[in-house]
Formats: structure tokens, C-alpha cells, sequence
């Protein structure tokens, strides 16, 4: 059930792209990312999936999470493209209802940008997939190092981004679970009008809390049992250093993000 949500997971391997050390993961990660907006044609979109799909089988990860990283997102990217469709004019008109038109500029738009976020997903999960949540955490937390002169809470903002993504799939298998439960019961999530389905959710909202109330507070209990103080120096068991894998990384991002710049594809 947990396979099903692709945000917050981890995959266990031993590829190049789970060697590197976190850090070098998001900084690349931003670099690349920077060159997907810059991207301008369908072109070079194009060849950026094959580069993504390309990770993805050098990284040993199954090409299926593509399809379930997608499925959180689906109505923001159906909404893009309808929203492109029915704003962008000009071209050659295919549709005509009433007042609105949909032109074939509007339409190349909305799957130019939809195309778009699909991939600023696909890549961001490699992130993810590719990196345990406390070295990802590690790895943010050394990144905002320096605005530790700002007295900026460094340390807590990463714990809290860890915990965020640890507790996704937890709180998805447990709502499934809920919604299981209480459909034995009688209970229907799909009859009646849009007032009457707000209402059949209350059945999976309140026990949902209550459980996340729940796990909260024993993780409280559980971090204060360890000696987890706010604020306080904490060691490491594993330092990263920077290997040779690594430079060529940051070096391929920049490589990949100064192409873009200037082809202009």
C-alpha cells in the first residue's frame, strides 16, 4: 500500500546516484532544475526526459514510480494544461463554445507546460528516491549552514523538513486504512451530493488527526527519552567528504545548465 505514494520514499541501492553525498544532490538537483525552465522548445524537452530516464535505469530504480509519482499531481497538471488552453491565444481555432475558443497555440501552450512539470517532478524524485530522509536532512542542513550567523534555526528547519516527508506515507497508509475500515462499516465515501460527500469524510478526518496527534506525541516522547535538546552541537557517524564522483556531477549539471543557456533549445 506504501508503494503506491512516491513522495517521501526511499529506495535502497548501491547506483552512482545513491553514492553521492547529499549535499552535492541538491545543489546539482537546483542547477538542473534552473536549466529545465530555460528550456524553450519541445526539443529539448524531449531530450531532458531521455536524460531523466536515463538516471532512472542507470539508478536501478523501476521505471513504474514514474506513473505513481504523478498520481498527487494529476489534477494541477490536467488544470495547467485546461488553463493554457483556454488563456493562450492565437494559431489556427479548433474549438469554439460560446464565448471561448481553444486555439492550437493554447493547446501546444498547455502540454508545453504540463510537460514541464512532469518532468520538475520525475526529477525531483530522483532526490528522493535516491537519498535516506536523515541524510537529506543532513545534507540541507549543511547547504543553510551559513545563516547560522542570522540565528536562523538551521538545525530544527531540517529535523522538521525530515519528519514532513518521513510521516507522508505513513499518514497515506493509515487514511487508506481508516477509509477501509470504516467502508466495513457501512459507511459510503461516494453517495450523495458535494454537501454529503464533505460530510461522509468526517468518519476518516477525525480519526486521521487523532492517529497523527498520536504519532506526534510519541515521537516527542521519543526524542526527548534520547536526550534531544533544541539547539544543541550534534555529532555525526558519517562524515561526507567530496569524491571524484562527485565533482563530475556538479560539473555535468553546470555543463548541462551552460548547453541550455546557450542553444537556446
Amino acid at each position: 500500500m506504501v508503494n503506491r505514494v512516491a513522495i517521501g520514499q526511499y529506495i535502497p541501492g548501491n547506483s552512482f546516484l545513491h553514492r553521492l553525498i547529499p549535499p552535492v544532490k541538491i545543489i546539482s538537483l537546483l542547477v538542473v532544475l534552473a536549466a529545465l525552465f530555460m528550456i524553450k522548445s519541445f526539443t529539448g524537452l524531449g531530450l531532458f526526459a531521455l536524460m531523466v530516464l536515463g538516471l532512472y535505469g542507470c539508478s536501478g530504480l523501476p521505471l513504474q514510480r514514474l506513473v505513481t509519482g504523478l498520481r498527487p499531481v494529476l489534477y494541477i497538471i490536467l488544470f495547467t494544461l485546461v488553463v493554457y488552453a483556454l488563456t493562450n491565444k492565437g494559431g489556427v481555432v479548433l474549438l469554439r463554445v460560446g464565448r471561448f475558443t481553444v486555439d492550437s497555440l493554447g493547446i501546444s501552450g498547455g502540454a508545453f507546460m504540463a510537460s514541464r512539470l512532469v518532468l520538475l517532478i520525475w526529477t525531483t524524485l530522483l532526490l528522493t528516491f535516491t537519498t535516506a530522509p536523515l541524510s537529506l536532512a543532513a545534507g540541507i542542513e549543511y547547504l543553510l549552514k551559513p545563516l547560522q550567523r542570522l540565528r536562523v534555526p538551521v538545525a530544527e528547519i531540517a529535523l522538521i523538513m525530515t519528519i514532513a516527508l518521513r510521516f507522508i506515507p505513513t499518514l497515506m497508509e493509515e487514511s487508506r486504512r481508516i477509509m477501509w475500515a470504516q467502508m466495513a462499516r457501512g459507511v459510503s465515501f461516494d453517495t450523495g451530493g458535494l454537501r454529503q460527500k464533505i460530510r461522509n469524510l468526517t468518519p476518516l478526518i477525525i480519526p486521521l488527526f487523532v492517529g497523527a496527534f498520536r504519532r506526534a506525541d510519541e515521537l516527542a516522547l521519543a526524542m526527548e527519552a534520547r536526550g534531544y535538546q533544541v539547539g544543541a552541537e550534534r555529532s555525526s557517524l558519517k562524515t561526507a567528504r567530496v569524491g571524484p564522483a562527485d565533482w563530475l556531477t556538479l560539473l555535468s549539471a553546470a555543463g548541462l545548465l551552460a548547453v541550455v543557456t546557450i542553444s537556446h533549445i
